[in-house]
C-alpha cells in the first residue's frame, strides 16, 4: 500500500467509526429533551425517571464522539496537509463556526444540565437540555456545510490558484446541505429510536415478562420502547422524501457518483434500476453484469419522471477527459501520481452496494419499527425467547445504514477530494484531485504507524463504550436516579450529584 491509500484507510476508518457516536447522540440528545419536557408538563415521575435513565447514556456516547472527533481535525494539518492548503479559506470557516459557536454551546449548556438538577428552576434546567441538543444538531449542520463544498463549490472566487471564499452564506446555504442535513437527522433519530427499542426490549424480556402490566417500571420501558418504534416510523419516513431530493441532486453533483451506484453503464431512456446485480460489477463495459431490474425508476429517481435521459459511466467518462483532462498533474509533490492516467470511475462494487445495504438496512429498521408497534399495542408484549435478542441486534441496522451511505457518497466521489461542479448553480473551474491533496512530507511508514496507533486506540475506545453502556443499561432506571443522602449524610451537609 502506498501513502495515498494508507491516508483514505486511515481517515475512512477514523472517520466512519465517529459517525457511530454522532447520530446517537443527536438523536438521543433531542429525544431526552422531550422526555424532560414532558415530565415539567405533566409531573409524571416517570418522564423524570427516562429523562435520568436515557441521559445517562446519551453522556458516555457524547463523551466518546467528543474523544473521536478531536483527531478528524488534526488529520486534516497532519494527512491532508495540501488539502488544507487549497481549501483552507473556504473549510476553516464552518469548522470555527462548529467549534466557536456550536460546540461550545453544547458543552456548557450540557454541563449545567448535568449538574444543575436541584439547583436550577425547572424550566431554566429544561431549556439547558434544548440549548445543548439543539447544538448538537447546529454542530452537525457547520459540518456538513463543510463536506458540501466539497461535493459542489460555491460562495467563492478562484484567486492565485486557489478558491478564496466570497459569501458564507452562500456556502451554509448551499443547495447539497439543504438536502443532506434533513437526511442525516432523520438518520440520527432512525438510531436513537431502534436504540430505545432494543435496550427497552431487553428489560422487559430479562426482569419485567410476567409482572403486572401496571407495574412501574414495565410501563416505563413499554413507553420508552413504542416511543423508540414511532420514532423509526417518522425517521424512515423522512429519510425516504429527503434522500429522493439528495439522489436528485446527486446526479448532478457530480452524475459520475449516482451513476456508479446504480451500475449504469451505458446511457438509457427511460432507465431502469437495477435492485440486484451478479457478475463483475467492477469492469466498466457491464459486459459480465447481469441485473434483476425495475423499468422506468432510475428515470424518476434522477429527474422526477419516468421517461428521461440518464447517462451512463461510458458517456461520463469522455465528457470529464475532455473537460478536466486525462492525466494528473506533473507535480513532483504528488509521487508516483504525477502525471499518472487518471480514472473517473469509482469504486463499483463499493458504491453500488453501499448504496444498496444504506436502503436495506434502513428498510430493516423500519419494518422492525412497524413490527413493534404492532407487537406492543394495548400494552401487550411478545412472550417468545427471540423476541428481545432480535431486538437488541436491531440496534445495529441504522448505525449500519448511516455508515454505509456516507461511504458510497464519499468514495462516489472519487477520483476528486472537491468534485468539479459544471452545475449553473456552483462555481466551475475549482477542483482537486485526492492524489493532490494527501501530505507529501509524510512517509508510509509513519502514516501506516498513524493508522494502526489510531485503529487500536478506537477499539479500546469501542470496549470502554460498550462496557459502559452495558453497565448502566443492566443496572436499569434506580441508577440512574440521583442519590438520597441518609440522616448521618444530611447532617454532615454532604453534597449529592445528580450524575
Amino acid at each position: 500500500m502506498d501513502l495515498l491509500d494508507i491516508a483514505r484507510w486511515q481517515f475512512g476508518i477514523t472517520t466512519v467509526y465517529h459517525f457511530l457516536m454522532v447520530p446517537l447522540t443527536i438523536g438521543l440528545s433531542l429525544l431526552v429533551a422531550g422526555m424532560q419536557t414532558a415530565w415539567v408538563r405533566t409531573g409524571k415521575q416517570r418522564y423524570l425517571r427516562m429523562t435520568r435513565f436515557w441521559g445517562k447514556l446519551m453522556m458516555i456516547n457524547f463523551a466518546m464522539g467528543v474523544v473521536t472527533g478531536i483527531v478528524q481535525e488534526f488529520q486534516f494539518g497532519m494527512a491532508w496537509s495540501e488539502y488544507s492548503r487549497f481549501v483552507g479559506d473556504v473549510f476553516g470557516a464552518p469548522l470555527a463556526m462548529e467549534g466557536l459557536v456550536a460546540f461550545f454551546v453544547e458543552s456548557t449548556f450540557l454541563g449545567l444540565w448535568i449538574f444543575g438538577w436541584d439547583r436550577l428552576p425547572k424550566r431554566v434546567h429544561l431549556a439547558c437540555a434544548w440549548a445543548f441538543s439543539l447544538a448538537t444538531a447546529a454542530s452537525a449542520y457547520f459540518i456538513l456545510a463543510a463536506n458540501s463544498w466539497m461535493q459542489h463549490p460555491v460562495g467563492i472566487e478562484f484567486a492565485d490558484g486557489r478558491p478564496r471564499l466570497n459569501s458564507i452564506w452562500a456556502v451554509l446555504g448551499n443547495n447539497t446541505v439543504l438536502a443532506a442535513f434533513p437526511h442525516t437527522v432523520f438518520g440520527c433519530f432512525a438510531v436513537a429510536g431502534s436504540f430505545l427499542i432494543g435496550i427497552a426490549a431487553y428489560k422487559i424480556a430479562k426482569h419485567h415478562r410476567n409482572s403486572d402490566p401496571d407495574d412501574e417500571d414495565r410501563k416505563l420501558w413499554h413507553v420508552s420502547m413504542r416511543l423508540g418504534a414511532w420514532v423509526g416510523v417518522i425517521a424512515f419516513a423522512g429519510l425516504a422524501l429527503s434522500g429522493d431530493v439528495q439522489g436528485k441532486l446527486m446526479f448532478e453533483q457530480p452524475p459520475m457518483t449516482m451513476a456508479s451506484a446504480a451500475a449504469r453503464c451505458h446511457t438509457e431512456q427511460p432507465a431502469s434500476f437495477s435492485i440486484f446485480a451478479y457478475g463483475d460489477v467492477g469492469q466498466p463495459n457491464c459486459e459480465d453484469v447481469k441485473s434483476f431490474t425495475v423499468p422506468y425508476v432510475l428515470s424518476y429517481l434522477a429527474n422526477g419522471d419516468f421517461s428521461s435521459e440518464v447517462k451512463g459511466i461510458q458517456q461520463l467518462v469522455p465528457e470529464y477527459q475532455a473537460k478536466y483532462g486525462t492525466h494528473l498533474p506533473d507535480d513532483p509533490r504528488m509521487g508516483q501520481y504525477a502525471g499518472a492516467p487518471i480514472d473517473y470511475v469509482p469504486n463499483l462494487p463499493a458504491t453500488y452496494w453501499g448504496f444498496r445495504f444504506m436502503i436495506g438496512f434502513g428498510a430493516m429498521a423500519a419494518l422492525g419499527s412497524v413490527a413493534v408497534l404492532w407487537l406492543t399495542r394495548k400494552n401487550r408484549f411478545p412472550k417468545g425467547r427471540w423476541w428481545a435478542p432480535l431486538a437488541v441486534a436491531s440496534i445495529a441496522t441504522p448505525f449500519l445504514g448511516n455508515a454505509f451511505g456516507w461511504i458510497f457518497t464519499e468514495l462516489g466521489r472519487q477520483p476528486f477530494v472537491v468534485a468539479p461542479n459544471p452545475n449553473p448553480s456552483g462555481v466551475d473551474g475549482v477542483w482537486m484531485y485526492t492524489a493532490q491533496a494527501v501530505s507529501s512530507g509524510v512517509s508510509p511508514g509513519e502514516m501506516l504507524t498513524s493508522l494502526i496507533a489510531l485503529t487500536s486506540i478506537y477499539g479500546v475506545l469501542a470496549v470502554v463504550e460498550i462496557f459502559l453502556i452495558v453497565r448502566y443499561v443492566r443496572a436499569g432506571v434506580d441508577a440512574a436516579m440521583p442519590h438520597e443522602p441518609s440522616e448521618d449524610e444530611k447532617s454532615d451537609d454532604t453534597l449529592s450529584f445528580a450524575y
